[in-house]
């Protein structure tokens, strides 16, 4: 392959100030990390804004830190706890309506108001923040500064060729089924995120903004300077409609330090000839929705059940099941433990599942709330795993979706494929490349490879 332009690039961001920021949840600041690392170390001026949730973990990374002042932090409790009203939405719609509006829209003035204010300290130069951080489109166009969103999440831009974002619905086919399609995109901008909608537009008219004809998913992603997408065009359905601002970037993931560790081990990873791992993630709470179902279905089994809690309930579960055949765990770092496992049972985050494919890991994926749906939702249509399409599945449905994918080498081979593109992609380096060419005043171009009508940079 002809030699990638952006290794061209000096290695010096010549002091030039960069702003990251992000939406207080861990999904929303973990992949930025490496980014955030990799900019600081080519010789920019770093600095970060988000909740104090994250001050210790940026003082570790050396990155300065402007934490919220007039934005309204959310992530020190439950999102029933936090917003008490989440509670009466029943529905899947009317909790993702709710969720919309109150910690996404309604934050994006407050969060800029902040950032107005940092700017006279710190004068940066581009703002780099995760794609559902709203003050975004207020950066770019009341400030006139660069603004770059990180799709932390799979793409949410409306598309001809699909359904609307944010349902789990898969591409159809045929001409009636792109008609249905047609018809359910009309539905969810007009009446399913009417209310949502109508928010966004408002404040979007309030500070001049012109929000044009689209709804908010398309705000946050059109309105950036660059939409740089984590995952590659092989885990996005097709668009032929894909915007012009956006690239993939391959798979972003936390930064790791480069210090020696003591790696985990576990003398049972030798006794057992097939290793279950389970995880939550560390945002839901109950371990009755995936924990405790795959527990269920496979203790004192002739398997090996890896739970990791993400601090959790752990000594509950602990007392709750003694089995031999069962490992429980507060956090394992994946890097160790996915070598040994053969499956992954997960609610869905998305740097997780893309974690579990590069581990070559067919996935069993059961979540809904929290964006988890549309990730699952991929999972099951491009054959990396089953999607078990709910929230709580029961022992039963996990135990047969586990053997199905252990027995059934289809799930591997197709996770084998997707993981030899992830492993094509560079992205700090791409990344490091885009923000040069905007820092120096240019629109960064699509060029090299060519997939899913993207032109997009990889690896030698």
């Amino acid at each position: 392959m002809e030699k990638n332009k952006y290794y061209g690039f000096p290695a010096n961001g010549n002091g030039k100030k960069i702003l990251f920021a992000n939406v207080p949840a861990d999904g929303h600041f973990n992949p930025l990390t490496g980014l955030a690392m990799h900019l600081k170390s080519i010789g920019y001026d770093v600095r970060w804004y988000t909740s104090e949730t994250y001050s210790d973990k940026l003082r570790k990374l050396g990155i300065p830190h402007y934490p919220f002042n007039r934005a309204f932090d959310f992530s020190g409790g439950e999102p029933d706890d936090v917003f008490p009203e989440r509670a009466k939405h029943k529905s899947q719609v009317s909790k993702l309506n709710f969720d919309l509006i109150n910690v996404f829209i309604l934050r994006s003035t407050e969060y800029f108001e902040d950032i107005q204010e940092i700017y006279q300290e710190f004068p940066f130069d581009l703002v780099i923040a995760d794609v559902t951080f709203g003050a975004l489109p207020f950066v770019r166009e009341k400030m006139h500064i660069p603004a770059i969103a990180i799709g932390v999440v799979p793409l949410t831009e409306t598309s001809r060729d699909l359904g609307p974002a944010g349902l789990g619905l898969t591409p159809a086919s045929g001409f009636f089924g792109r008609r249905k399609q047609d018809v359910m995109r009309f539905i969810a901008d007009n009446f399913i995120f009417r209310k949502s909608n109508q928010v966004f537009r408002k404040i979007f008219r309030e500070y001049d903004i012109d929000p044009g004809g689209s709804n908010v998913f398309d705000a946050l992603t059109r309105k950036a300077s660059l939409l740089l997408q984590s995952g590659t065009p092989g885990f996005e359905y097709k668009r032929s409609d894909l915007g012009s601002n956006v690239r993939f970037l391959g798979p972003l993931l936390p930064y790791q330090s480069t210090q020696q560790r003591e790696r985990w081990y576990h003398p049972k990873l030798e006794q057992y000839d097939k290793v279950i791992l389970v995880t939550q993630g560390t945002v839901e709470k109950d371990p009755e929705k995936i924990i405790v179902p795959t527990i269920e279905a496979f203790r004192n089994s002739n398997h090996l059940v890896i739970v990791t809690t993400g601090g959790s309930k752990t000594g509950e579960l602990r007392k709750r099941y003694q089995s031999d055949n069962l490992i429980i765990e507060d956090f394992i770092p994946f890097d160790d433990v996915m070598p040994y496992s053969d499956v992954y049972v997960t609610n869905g985050g998305y740097g997780g599942v893309m974690l579990g494919v590069q581990h070559l890991l067919p996935l069993v994926v059961g979540g809904v709330h929290e964006g988890k749906l549309e990730i699952n939702a991929r999972v099951g249509y491009f054959k990396l795993g089953i999607d078990l399409k709910t929230e709580k599945p029961t022992p039963a449905q996990v135990k047969q979706s586990v053997e199905e994918v252990l027995k059934n080498d289809t799930y591997r081979q197709h996770v084998k494929t997707m993981a030899a593109e992830f492993n094509r992609y560079d992205p700090h380096l791409l990344c490091a490349g885009y923000v040069a060419e905007l820092l120096q005043g240019k629109t960064p171009v699509r060029t090299s490879h060519s997939i899913n009508n993207d032109k997009v940079l990889v690896r030698n």
